[in-house]
């Protein structure tokens, strides 16, 4: 009734019709279409009214004195003498979701059908909330009747590198996890729990179809290898700000964020391969040789530091500073190498072999 009251009054103003015509057109509607009035029909009814027209020829001080003041709002604003205002539906601070499941399931890759549903809820929770998660865990309950050895149920919990509510990349997450899973008992009922939600900035929507946008990312493609091997088996490659070649680079799982900036390197030759522990060469006429005599081409690239990294604790602990000429050297048969000389008391140092270009 209360939606064919604002039809008539919507269409009363879009033939044309002033207030006036509004005015008339409401006052003929019984009390019943004003969820406001409708709750005090029964005093309004001992009072002779029985439209609302015979509500608004009541004393406003009267009326605001005997009933609430919700009443006089919604008159107000049916009549278009006051602003229409409405409250902002707020989504709760935290997420969780259950679902009833159909039937026993008794694999697990078979869970995704119902935790889909639950993900596509947590997909608007995060959209209303201009935000995308982390990391998420689905829970599963077992089926009453089980045996006694098995427990209430069992839990999976899954990460990413970046903040995201793509439904599609967490689905494809979850499958990988639960294909590792074996469930001890039929399952009946599913809980999804969001565990780190952060704010997501979100990228211009475009009218057009993007076709970069079909195209996988690194970051989601080394996240659903990860969730399939392990992510211990999967690393990034990551560029430190020191000088020293062997704490330069190193490997950080996957999941781990990656910086936005990384460090600039040297503006020197870098080699392409480097060895894990430094060879020392020979020497003959103060020249380094590593199958035959070298030659220098480029050099010295001197770098000095370390000496606030230490390795071990108390007693065994041992500075890990550096004081090195390197060299871009040239061998008949080896190719171009990357070596450096130690620089120690007395002008006499030794010659080491760290690395190779390709």
């Amino acid at each position: 009734c209360s939606a064919g009251m604002l039809a008539t009054t919507r269409r009363s103003r879009k033939n044309g019709a002033g207030r006036t015509i509004t005015a008339v057109l409401l006052d003929s509607l019984p009390l019943e279409c004003l969820t406001a009035a409708s709750r005090h029909s029964a005093v309004l009814a001992r009072l002779g009214c029985r439209t609302l027209g015979d509500v608004r020829k009541l004393p406003r001080g009267g009326m605001a004195r005997r009933f609430d003041a919700a009443l006089l709002e919604s008159l107000d604003r049916a009549y278009g003498l006051r602003p229409d205002s409405y409250e902002w539906l707020r989504s709760p601070d935290t997420f969780e979701a259950s679902l009833e499941l159909m039937s026993r399931v008794e694999t697990a890759p078979a869970l995704l059908f119902g935790a889909r549903r639950l993900l596509l809820q947590l997909s608007g929770w995060l959209s209303a909330r201009r935000s995308g998660v982390m990391a998420f865990t689905l829970h599963w309950a077992h089926d009453a009747m089980r045996s006694r050895e098995t427990g209430e149920g069992g839990a999976r919990t899954v990460r990413t590198a970046q903040t995201t509510r793509n439904i599609e990349h967490l689905s494809r997450l979850l499958a990988e996890q639960l294909a590792k899973v074996r469930l001890e008992a039929p399952v009946g009922d599913l809980r999804l729990t969001a565990d780190e939600v952060h704010p997501l900035i979100e990228n211009s929507a475009s009218l057009l179809p993007d076709p970069q946008e079909k195209v996988e990312s690194l970051a989601l493609a080394l996240e659903r290898i990860a969730a399939r091997l392990g992510p211990d088996r999967v690393r990034r490659p990551r560029v430190r700000a020191d000088h020293r070649s062997e704490w330069m680079g190193w490997w950080q799982a996957c999941e781990e964020p990656m910086p936005r900036t990384q460090p600039e390197p040297p503006p020197v030759p870098q080699p392409t391969f480097l060895l894990p522990e430094p060879l020392e060469l020979a020497v003959k006429a103060n020249r380094p040789l590593y199958q035959g005599p070298l030659q220098l081409l480029v050099g010295p690239h001197r770098v000095e530091g370390g000496w606030w990294h230490r390795s071990g604790t108390g007693a065994e602990a041992q500075s890990l500073n550096v004081a090195r000429d390197y060299w871009v050297a040239l061998s008949a048969h080896a190719g171009v190498l990357w070596v450096f000389q130690t620089r120690l008391a007395g002008d006499q140092g030794a010659w080491f072999l760290h690395g190779v270009f390709a």
